[in-house]
């Protein structure tokens, strides 16, 4: 047997570092058996505003110079426990701001002697609604909503996704922060137009729902961002005319994801909802859901608003719910750009044994 420190901290109760760096925040957190010890996540927002959107490069540098200082934090928060294994961000993401997080991780592993794992991004959002107390049971279909990702995907176990819907062209987050750049909005886009079409009329304008009439449950937006674009080049530049816009704009991609949400709890008899992603934190959308949700009679969860955004929880718990792909040695920093859902298998073998209750409160009994 290989009796290495990498090899023994395979043996001893997983105590999981996750780190997050797949776009503009960084992120740290310790998760184990007992659950979520310590998180801490910092924004580059401030950072990019200027340019409204992020810079790959400026995102890079500035996870340089917080990773380490988060991961300090948990650490402490945490009670400075003994850690068993590093998880963090493989992708997909910006590649340099995955080759911090990969690097930190690669590293840290080979001077504290720990194993390392990279995990995959939109995973981890699938998974986040399982940080909470009334965790979701396997199966369920998850709708997956952020700045660059919009899916929808049977969730049938850890590892066992099956793709329902995609976006053919713009992610719902991408379509609001275009829709916010045309209103003459800050960055970033998403909260900015929530926030002004609370003060418009949703019914101002019937903007496209787009395939709705088409089966299946694929998505687009391009065609209402087209809309969008005609009306602000017709209509008057008032803040009230652009408050009415961006609340018809927002009640269309609402009532598209609701009935494609419907659709598909019908499609797999899945009585169990989960909304994940940034735009998941959207309280029109989660109104609406809500209405659906009892009309139709499943259950709906969401994670809480901290851990709808990019988050190291979340990127701890995969690795905590994969620690049988932990392996001793030292790691390197891998990172890739785009890596397909599809990819993803169930862990293959134990590397320790599975605490009674472990299953069963992760959901994956």
């Amino acid at each position: 047997m290989n009796n290495t420190p990498a090899s023994a901290a395979l043996q001893r109760p997983s105590v999981i570092l996750g780190i997050e760096s797949s776009c503009d925040e960084s992120a740290a957190a310790i998760y184990d058996e007992c659950g979520l010890r310590a998180h801490a996540l910092y924004s580059q927002v401030a950072l990019h505003a200027d340019y409204g959107g992020v810079v790959p490069e400026l995102a890079s540098r500035d996870h340089i110079r917080k990773l380490l200082p988060l991961i300090e934090h948990v650490r402490a928060e945490a009670g400075d426990p003994e850690l068993t294994g590093i998880a963090y961000t493989r992708g997909p993401g910006l590649m340099g701001a995955l080759l911090v997080g990969a690097s930190v991780a690669a590293g840290l592993g080979m001077s504290l002697e720990l194993p390392v794992l990279g995990v995959h991004h939109m995973e981890g959002h699938l998974l986040s609604p399982l940080l909470e107390d009334q965790a979701p049971e396997f199966p369920y279909v998850a709708l997956l909503v952020s700045g660059g990702h919009t899916l929808l995907v049977a969730v049938e176990g850890l590892g066992r996704y099956r793709l329902l819907g995609r976006s053919v062209d713009d992610a719902v987050g991408e379509a609001f922060d275009k829709t916010a750049k045309m209103l003459g909005l800050g960055y970033p886009g998403g909260p900015a137009l929530a926030a002004l079409a609370a003060e418009g009329d949703p019914a101002a304008h019937d903007f496209p729902r787009p395939m709705l009439k088409r089966p299946g449950l694929d998505f687009s937006f391009s065609g209402l961002k087209t809309a969008v674009m005609l009306a602000v080049k017709a209509g008057e530049a008032s803040p009230a005319a652009h408050a009415d816009i961006a609340a018809s704009f927002q009640q269309a991609v609402v009532d598209t994801l609701v009935a494609k949400c419907a659709r598909a709890i019908e499609q797999t008899g899945t009585r169990r909802l989960v909304v994940a992603g940034g735009v998941g934190a959207n309280a029109a959308l989660r109104a609406a859901l809500g209405a659906c949700a009892e009309r139709d009679g499943f259950t709906l969860h969401f994670p809480r608003q901290a851990f709808c955004t990019d988050n190291a929880a979340m990127i701890a718990l995969t690795g905590y719910l994969r620690r049988a792909e932990f392996r001793p040695g030292i790691a390197p920093a891998e990172a890739v750009a785009r890596w397909p859902l599809e990819e993803l298998a169930p862990p293959r073998t134990s590397a320790e044994p599975v605490a009674a209750g472990d299953e069963a409160r992760a959901g994956l009994m």
